[in-house]
């Protein structure tokens, strides 16, 4: 059979597809993509069991035919090509595949579809719709705080929960937790679903402009963009009751200029160790002493930022990576923190919240070395 389309064109959906594709697996077979032609359109899907993409063409085509095609090799081919126009002619006694251009051809390997892995076709229990910037927000805005340890499944994804108070993104690696709500898609029933960490980050550089429906079920989700869906199993993993350490009694405020503390924490990071990021914050009325020491190195540092604080005179320790982390994600000019004991965990949250977005972030506290 013979179908031909344009290489940029190719080379846009290759790349959109190809990130769900396995740097390293004992499954060679998923270091393909999957060819599917029917009536003039071509579907390419790669997936590494946990997640899979999908997107298609219409190409000039009259034959049907599915078949499995090295991933990298024919992505790294059509990248180089510029922009022209391939004829694809596929030889099904040999198996192979020549990609031809005005200036040479070029010859690969493809083997038979029913090797790949099937995607299996899913009902879904529950839809919705939201814009894509949005969703991307949401995402970005919690996912840094996704566990990166493999001891409670759940914290390694991001919880999505439907409830009469919005739609909540949440995400929590025990020492910070955040929670962003969108406080305009409320849900009468209570409900759920922790996507793993790496479906998030592949979607969130997906995301542009736009719609995008969202469909779940017990075991999966869905993104169906423009011109690309993203299929991901759930976490099937109870996630921990989040709300019972947001602390209710941090009767004390601080409010500081983000910028200002943010680029002062950037500094007192030159002066910790790799494995103990220590930073200290004195509290006063008017003005927070910020001090970290590097004991190896025996090197120190002190800055000393404007503030208003209400309460009494305190100092807290931090680890220092994280309240960067957290002030970086903070969608504000001033940041407030509440506060209780050094011993008991802090909510920064922006001094001014986004019309129908609520977003709270949570740091505990680490013990001052005195």
């Amino acid at each position: 059979m013979i179908f031909s389309t344009n290489s940029k064109v190719l080379e846009k959906v290759l790349s959109k597809v190809f990130p769900a594709v396995p740097a390293r697996t004992p499954m060679p077979i998923l270091e393909n993509y999957l060819f599917q032609i029917e009536e003039g359109k071509l579907t390419i899907t790669a997936t590494d069991i946990e997640i899979t993409l999908r997107s298609s063409i219409f190409i000039d085509s009259t034959e049907n035919a599915e078949m499995v095609v090295p991933a990298k090799l024919l992505f790294d081919i059509v990248k180089s090509l510029g922009d022209t126009l391939i004829n694809f002619e596929v030889d099904p006694v040999n198996s192979k595949m020549k990609l031809k251009t005005e200036t040479g051809y070029y010859n690969i390997g493809y083997a038979s579809a029913e090797e790949f892995p099937k995607i299996p076709d899913v009902n879904h229990d529950k839809k919705f719709g939201i814009a894509a910037r949005q969703l991307k927000k949401s995402l970005d805005q919690t996912s840094f705080a996704v566990s990166k340890e493999a001891i409670r499944p759940a914290m390694m994804g991001l919880l999505i929960e439907f409830n009469m108070e919005g739609l909540r993104f949440v995400a929590t690696d025990g020492h910070r937790l955040v929670r962003y709500s969108l406080l305009s898609e409320k849900s009468e029933i209570p409900e759920q679903y922790v996507v793993p960490e790496r479906a998030t980050s592949v979607l969130s550089k997906l995301l542009v402009e736009g719609n995008v429906e969202v469909a779940l079920n017990d075991s999966t989700i869905s993104f169906l963009l423009e011109d690309v869906e993203l299929t991901s199993r759930l976490i099937n993993q109870k996630y921990p009751d989040y709300s019972s350490v947001i602390p209710l009694e941090n009767e004390f405020r601080l409010k500081v200029k983000k910028s200002e503390l943010q680029s002062s924490i950037k500094r007192m990071l030159l002066f910790t160790t790799t494995n103990y990021q220590q930073v200290k914050l004195t509290l006063t009325t008017d003005q927070l002493e910020i001090t970290a020491e590097n004991i190896e190195h025996g090197s120190s540092a002190k800055e000393m930022v404007s503030c208003e604080y209400m309460g009494d005179a305190m100092s807290i320790g931090f680890n220092a990576g994280f309240l960067n982390d957290v002030l970086s994600h903070l969608d504000d000019t001033e940041a407030v923190f509440k506060l209780h004991s050094p011993t008991k965990a802090c909510i920064i949250e922006p001094l001014t919240q986004k019309e129908n977005e609520d977003l709270m972030m949570l740091l505990m506290p680490v013990r001052i070395n005195n």
